[in-house]
């Protein structure tokens, strides 16, 4: 029992150690703390332009926070009637995202704003993973295929590409993942989202959410006093072992 004790402890250590968690560096990656116009309703509303300021982004165009046609969708109703902008779809949950509530939506097409956050507590040299959930869908009222459309994704001085998405006309792409690996230059820089094509045949939409940002998990050295504890642990262990092959209790 006593060494069935000492295992539970030693291993309880080790687990410790080898599962320290990176906290996600993204605030607000879910678009789900956000400044509302009253006048306006919270999905389908355009972003700056007197409807929406989702809290810790900037949506800038050439280098005003002015915004583009960018717009804070609910995902339960972003085809229905009443919001500034609908997307093509049918069914309550069309297009529900992963998280169940908002998300980010931006016209290549027609102006598209950058939208950005600013990041500090960055680790010079390290390797970032960045998460993000996205989808291409088209607006309400307009017709035609939409073909190679992607977010162009900028950090740490990089631009990467999301796999480019295309639609049938009046479809949806469904939810993606894309992970992508930056690696930091500065202890703050930059996360920047812009929605992009090559050829629309009526208005496309980029939809992003779920936006995450971690460090890459390294190996973790023990603080001196939980490698005593370890090695404290592994002696037990040896200890009990060695009497019990001797036939002690």
């Amino acid at each position: 029992m006593r060494l069935k004790s000492a295992l539970l402890f030693t291993s309880a250590i080790l687990a410790f150690h080898a599962n320290v968690a990176h906290a996600n560096l993204i605030k607000n990656g879910g678009f789900e703390s956000n400044v509302i116009d009253t006048s306006y309703r919270a999905e389908g509303a355009i972003i700056h332009n007197g409807g929406i300021r989702i809290n810790d982004w900037v949506n800038s165009k050439n280098g005003t926070d002015s915004g583009g046609y960018d717009f804070l969708m609910k995902g339960s109703n972003a085809h229905e009637h009443g919001g500034a902008m609908r997307l093509h779809g049918y069914g309550e949950n069309f297009f529900k995202s992963p998280s169940g509530g908002n998300f980010f939506a931006s016209d290549p097409d027609y102006g598209p704003g950058t939208l950005k956050q600013y990041i500090n507590g960055l680790e010079v040299g390290t390797k970032y993973t960045l998460t993000f959930e996205y989808a291409l869908a088209q607006q309400y009222w307009y017709e035609g295929a939409n073909n190679n459309v992607w977010w162009e994704v900028g950090f740490g001085g990089v631009t990467q590409n999301t796999t480019k998405l295309s639609i049938p006309e009046r479809g949806f792409s469904g939810w993606k993942t894309a992970a992508m690996e930056f690696t930091a230059t500065s202890t703050d820089d930059w996360l920047s989202f812009l929605s992009m094509r090559t050829s629309s045949g009526g208005p496309p939409f980029m939809l992003l959410d779920n936006v995450k940002l971690e460090a890459e998990l390294k190996a973790e050295v023990p603080e001196p006093a939980s490698s005593a504890l370890m090695l404290a642990g592994l002696g037990m262990v040896g200890f009990l072992a060695r009497r019990r092959r001797n036939g002690k209790a």
